[in-house]
């Protein structure tokens, strides 16, 4: 892959961060790591950006993770990528994470979440198309496969009904709607991890709407990086999945070279 599609000033701000002292490399998964496909099972990741992420969090002082909507245990099966392991797997959109920053959820939360279930699988029947996924603390309401009408109208019932219960936390993507019986959020994710981690500058990459909330939680010395068409508060933008690979090659390349510099220095000194 050619370097050529990351614009000049993608590749200068990769290059200031992976100076830094200290890096964070998180990413979403579909749309990301992985194309879009009709049916979620079927999201195959990018064998070269799996291997980059993993290279990354093998490198002294870089950290990686992968941040998804999807349940934890989904997310590791799909991508490959080990609960435990050194790239730190987040779920539920900042709930469940593999080293373990998960909020409690009571009986009350389990009993909330079994009454949205209900409700959406109520919802699925009504319309061809609709797919219902629980997860440990929240259930997603999938309408991708539906006629756009039956879509409209499933997503709608699930704003004005679900949605709106005490308690019930609502993130919408690309044609989902996601309720959570507790508080979720990519950005207060990457906040948790950066602080786990000690990083001086994070480098995220998303493609949906629920990643604008990790953009959200970046500051100066960040890189924000948006994939695909739709508005965006990032401040770079690359057109699709293979070009993810591209950047995180890239950003791997730069990293290894300043560690290299900085172990022979030490050796020097």
């Amino acid at each position: 892959m050619s370097n050529n599609s990351i614009s000049d000033a993608l590749r200068s701000a990769l290059t200031t961060a992976a100076a830094t002292r200290h890096l964070l490399v998180a990413s979403d998964y579909d749309g990301v790591l992985s194309p879009i496909v009709s049916q979620p099972e079927d999201a195959v990741p990018n064998p070269a950006s799996v291997a980059a992420i993993e290279s990354a969090a093998a490198l002294p002082n870089t950290s990686a993770a992968v941040v998804s909507g999807r349940a934890l245990a989904d997310l590791s099966l799909l991508s490959g990528l080990p609960v435990g392991g050194p790239v730190t797997l987040i779920g539920s959109h900042g709930t469940e994470s593999s080293t373990g920053f998960v909020t409690e959820v009571t009986d009350g939360d389990r009993a909330r979440l079994a009454r949205i279930i209900a409700e959406f699988d109520t919802l699925a029947a009504d319309y061809p198309g609709v797919r219902v996924e629980p997860k440990p603390i929240s259930v997603a309401l999938h309408v991708r496969n539906a006629a756009p009408a039956d879509a409209d109208a499933a997503l709608r019932r699930a704003r004005d009904g679900a949605a709106g219960w005490d308690g019930v936390e609502a993130t919408e993507g690309k044609a989902v709607i996601e309720l959570a019986v507790i508080k979720t959020s990519k950005g207060h994710a990457l906040d948790a991890l950066r602080v786990r981690s000690g990083a001086d500058a994070v480098i995220y990459l998303g493609d949906d709407v629920t990643d604008e909330k990790a953009f959200a939680h970046l500051g100066a010395g960040d890189v924000s990086i948006k994939v695909g068409d739709g508005p965006t508060i990032a401040r770079h933008r690359i057109p699709d999945t293979d070009t993810v690979a591209t950047v995180l090659q890239f950003l791997l390349t730069q990293r290894s070279h300043i560690v290299i510099a900085d172990n022979r220095r030490d050796q020097t000194s």
